[in-house]
């Protein structure tokens, strides 16, 4: 291969076809999802619930996104990207979805373009590329908004990878800065990017050529040959400051999620229980790479019901597979660097340190099968290399494969459409999935279905009767339903479940306010906003509840609280207009009624008649 043989490829015609077909068949089969919804599934918790990010892009915002632990998460460009789609596009859906999508688009072109420079291999990283766009698997990274941080990531490790080339090819401070500003990047989108500095090790072997274990080797992209068998010590000494940034962004990680309390799910789970789940989570994955069909958004971990066999068959196959991986590694160079990507890129999410309820999930494919597709892309083209028309075969493959992947993800953004066409799917192949019937509820209550609301509630709670969520839903669609005593007992259950469970204290103080408990509401809605003091709702709750006991002074304070979390809040300069005018403090009144009129003019009109009784 000629040293400029990528580089002349890069310039082809065929590699401009190549990108336009990449480009069309993602719109084609993604287009679709312009039309989805936002899903009950932690979309209300970055986008539309969340008050920092729905304002779009504002100072307060920006320092909550790098100071906050908000999702037990620290991935502050992440919440940027939110908010900048707040910005732009408001709570419609639409742009939200066209965003990631964009981002997906930009990722397949990186992905490509990597590997012709890397490799001088057009066709099989084009296949590559194509399985990257259009595989199933990848969907629920693409359509489902709160997944953001998957596309924005994977686009800085693209970058990263491609500045890292840059700085092989010629190694200058600036270009090594590059690489270092890209990983930064990527690890405040994900942090599961902990791994992209092995992954450049990786790279080094195959296919750029420069570490050298046992014989002569090619560096594809200075076009020098190397014999050192030394050069490992070098390229280690040369990423430690990439090992340092994902220490230290792992340690973040760790913090944080520790203090969300995300990982207190590891205690029902012994650590023979984690290890035989992540053996076959490794091999499942697999499976749904060549299988891909009954995919969901949400796996229950089996817990302690897994079967020792299952772990210990899974666990000898991926044993074997590495064992055979290590012997060819010389000869088959990319078997080994798709392999140990494969496996190397899956450990922050395995489940060995659980984090979730689930046993696997969908999005953590979005890089690792980059590994595997390599694989299968040179691999393919190795074992028919004796082949009369070779070309031939390998082009009629690929027009089996991908047109079979197009009609399968184009099924599974369909399930996408909204929260309950993907929860009903969800349901249809899992079981014992008690976190989607709940959600599930939580949908139907948002549309008001709430006879099908109690329905999926009382399922998941006769799933796990100790998930508060279940017992807190239940009692939202009692309460919608007229039935307050049932939502009162209802939100005690999940109160004496999760005693800090803030939302489930502002409903219970609701109920009560409705049955004229004014009393106890107001205690509710105290204990509400000791549990979250930046509950908005609860607040304004509260406030209300004062205002209904007559007690206008404490409502004044309450109000001005509510305010000072959220200045636009319309009901919160309502109620603190509406608590002066019953406390005769017109003049104060009269300054939330001329703010009110650019929030909500028909509240402002409301409080005008109040303050001129």
């Amino acid at each position: 291969m000629k040293n400029n043989n990528a580089a002349d490829m890069l310039k082809s015609s065929h590699y401009y076809i190549i990108c336009l077909f990449l480009v069309v068949a993602t719109f084609a089969v993604y287009w679709q999802v312009l039309d989805n919804d936002f899903v009950h599934y932690d979309d209300g918790v970055y986008v539309t619930e969340n008050i920092h990010v729905n304002k779009g892009v504002t100072f307060d915002g920006l320092t909550w996104a790098f100071t906050s632990s908000h999702s037990s998460n620290w991935h502050p460009l992440a919440w940027i990207s939110h908010m900048i789609d707040c910005q732009l596009y408001g709570l419609s859906p639409r742009g939200h979805h066209l965003t990631s999508l964009l981002f997906h688009v930009a990722n397949t072109l990186l992905l490509l373009l990597i590997l012709v420079r890397m490799t001088g291999s057009l066709w099989q990283s084009s296949f590559v590329a194509a399985l990257f766009a259009l595989h199933p698997l990848h969907v629920e990274s693409v359509a489902w908004v709160s997944e953001r941080k998957d596309v924005l990531s994977t686009f800085f490790m693209m970058l990263t990878v491609w500045a890292y080339i840059l700085y092989v090819k010629k190694r200058e401070v600036k270009r090594y800065l590059l690489v270092v500003l890209f990983l930064v990047f990527g690890l405040m989108s994900k942090p599961m990017l902990v791994t992209l500095p092995f992954v450049l090790l990786m790279l080094d072997f195959w296919p750029l050529g420069r570490l050298c274990l046992t014989h002569d080797v090619r560096n594809v992209i200075t076009g020098q040959h190397t014999n050192e068998r030394t050069g490992i010590f070098r390229l280690v000494l040369e990423k430690v400051p990439f090992f340092a940034l994902a220490v230290g962004s792992s340690i973040v990680t760790f913090i944080v999620q520790e203090r969300g309390g995300a990982m207190k799910l590891i205690n029902p789970y012994s650590l023979q229980t984690r290890i035989i789940n992540a053996f076959v989570a490794y091999t499942e994955y697999i499976v749904n790479m060549i299988w891909p069909v009954e995919l969901a958004v949400l796996y229950p971990h089996p817990g302690n019901c897994l079967p020792l066999w299952k772990g210990v068959v899974a666990g000898l196959a991926l044993v074997l597979i590495t064992i055979l991986v290590i012997r060819k590694a010389q000869k088959i160079p990319y078997l080994a660097v798709g392999w140990f990507w494969y496996v190397v890129t899956l450990i922050p999410v395995i489940g060995i340190v659980q984090v979730g309820s689930q046993a696997k999930a969908d999005r953590y494919t979005y890089i690792t099968l980059i590994g595997l597709f390599v694989i299968i892309a040179w691999g393919a083209n190795d074992l028919l290399s004796k082949w009369l028309h070779r070309k031939i075969w390998l082009g009629t493959l690929a027009a089996i494969i991908l047109p079979v992947l197009i009609v399968l993800t184009w099924k599974q953004v369909q399930y996408w459409e909204n929260s309950i066409t993907l929860f009903k799917h969800t349901l249809k192949h899992t079981s014992n999935n008690n976190i989607i019937q709940n959600n599930l509820g939580v949908a139907y209550n948002d549309s008001g279905q709430y006879k099908e609301a109690i329905k999926v509630c009382k399922k998941s709670i006769r799933i796990n009767p100790g998930y508060a969520k279940a017992h807190f839903n239940l009692g939202v669609a009692y309460g919608e339903s007229g039935m307050y005593k049932e939502a009162i007992e209802a939100c005690k259950k999940a109160i004496s479940l999760d005693p800090d469970y803030a939302t489930a204290h502002s409903n219970l103080g609701v109920a009560y306010g409705v049955l004229g408990m004014y009393k106890e509401a107001i205690e509710e809605f105290k204990q509400a906003i000791e549990a979250d003091p930046d509950d908005l709702l609860a607040h304004n709750n509260l406030g209300y509840a004062y205002l209904s006991s007559r007690m206008p002074k404490e409502a004044i304070d309450v109000y001005k609280q509510a305010r000072r979390i959220d200045p636009d809040s319309a009901k919160a300069c309502f109620g603190l207009g509406y608590a002066y005018a019953l406390s005769n403090e017109k003049d104060s009144a009269i300054e939330q009624y001329k703010i009110l009129k650019n929030l909500d003019l028909e509240l402002a009109n409301r409080l005008f008649k109040v303050i001129n009784k």
